[in-house]
């Protein structure tokens, strides 16, 4: 049995992730998005999964999460970090904390900046950094709450700083790609290698960038789980 699964939607380039713990048949999911419930939930049945355990790296700006339908669907808690303001979350997540399913153990690592509660999730030898590193590049700071100073900190503090050989597996990709290292992104990532945290701040407040498409039903919906209030 796979004990891995890198899902992809291709409106808005998302990546969703299953994690399996082969010794109980036990998943969990991080950034479900809504559109592709029927598949995330064929997948666990196809290979006779128990969802235990629903993540969310952030409130999601272009597209609805899954989150709240496959809570319906499975029962599984929802976690994501508090600053979030996703009241609807069965857990409210501070950063360095353990969380499991069935014999594994996920460690959150707080990485705020593209937005006040994104988090980064580490399971074995990887991290989900959703949408605070992605490959060659970082996410936008530009709404939400975002801080580029404090997206700095993060990702010097929080990812770059593990060993080189750390998988990085982020949220999105619009090129193709499916997953750096830590190593690669320090050397070559062009917002971050070679740069300032005074630097990385002015890059990123000079960029000129369009506001995602769907951000006007996708954030007042995911501070709802994706559900309806």
């Amino acid at each position: 049995m796979k004990t891995f699964h890198q899902l992809f939607e291709p409106d808005t380039s998302t990546y969703t992730y299953i994690l399996v713990d082969t010794t109980t048949d036990a998943a969990a999911i991080i950034d479900p998005v809504r559109t592709m419930l029927e598949r995330d939930l064929q997948v666990i049945r196809d290979h006779g999964l128990r969802l235990e355990l629903i993540l969310d790296t952030h409130v999601h700006a272009d597209h609805i999460t899954g989150a709240g339908g496959l809570r319906k669907e499975t029962g599984a808690p929802i976690a994501v970090g508090r600053e979030c303001g996703a009241d609807c979350a069965d857990f409210q997540l501070d950063g360095d904390e353990d969380l499991t399913f069935g014999n594994e153990v996920i460690h959150t690592i707080p990485t705020p900046g593209h937005t006040p509660g994104s988090m980064s999730f580490r399971w074995r030898d990887r991290v989900f950094t959703g949408d605070a590193l992605l490959i060659g590049g970082t996410g936008r700071t530009d709404f939400q709450g975002g801080d580029p100073g404090q997206l700095w900190d993060s990702l010097t503090q929080g990812i770059l700083c593990l060993d080189d050989e750390t998988l990085l597996f982020p949220g999105h990709d619009y090129n193709g790609r499916t997953v750096t290292t830590v190593g690669e992104e320090r050397a070559t990532n062009p917002r971050l290698a070679d740069n300032t945290r005074d630097g990385f701040i002015e890059l990123m407040n000079g960029l000129d960038l369009n506001p995602p498409r769907y951000i006007d039903e996708s954030v007042p919906a995911n501070r709802e789980c994706g559900e309806p209030a």
